[in-house]
């Protein structure tokens, strides 16, 4: 997987690429690590991530939870494939997702 970190107007945004699976998952978490504590926003571009594990949910779960008492975690532009794990395991009810 790829990490690319970026900002925007809102905050950091972090651009995923490959797949977040239980071997990768690690890696997002140690990337963030040393930022979460002042973030107030991040926003995960999700464009070319082409797959998400239970491993992959556990971490963004772990970052909204982290961030739902500050401006939040946005996840931006998801593939079709990563929505539908989503939709399944009920994600989409609570993370705010920009299509």
């Amino acid at each position: 997987m790829e990490i690319i970190k970026s900002n925007n107007a809102k905050g950091m945004v972090i651009t995923l690429k490959g797949r977040l699976d239980t071997n990768t998952a690690p890696e997002l978490e140690t990337f963030l690590e040393k930022d979460l504590e002042t973030l107030n926003t991040l926003t995960l571009e999700l464009m070319e991530l082409t797959y998400i594990s239970s491993a992959g949910l556990r971490v963004i779960l772990s970052l909204h939870k982290a961030l739902s008492k500050r401006n939040g975690l946005y996840i931006a532009h998801p593939r079709e494939e990563v929505l539908e794990v989503f939709d399944m395991t009920g994600f989409s009810s609570f993370l705010n997702i920009e299509e």
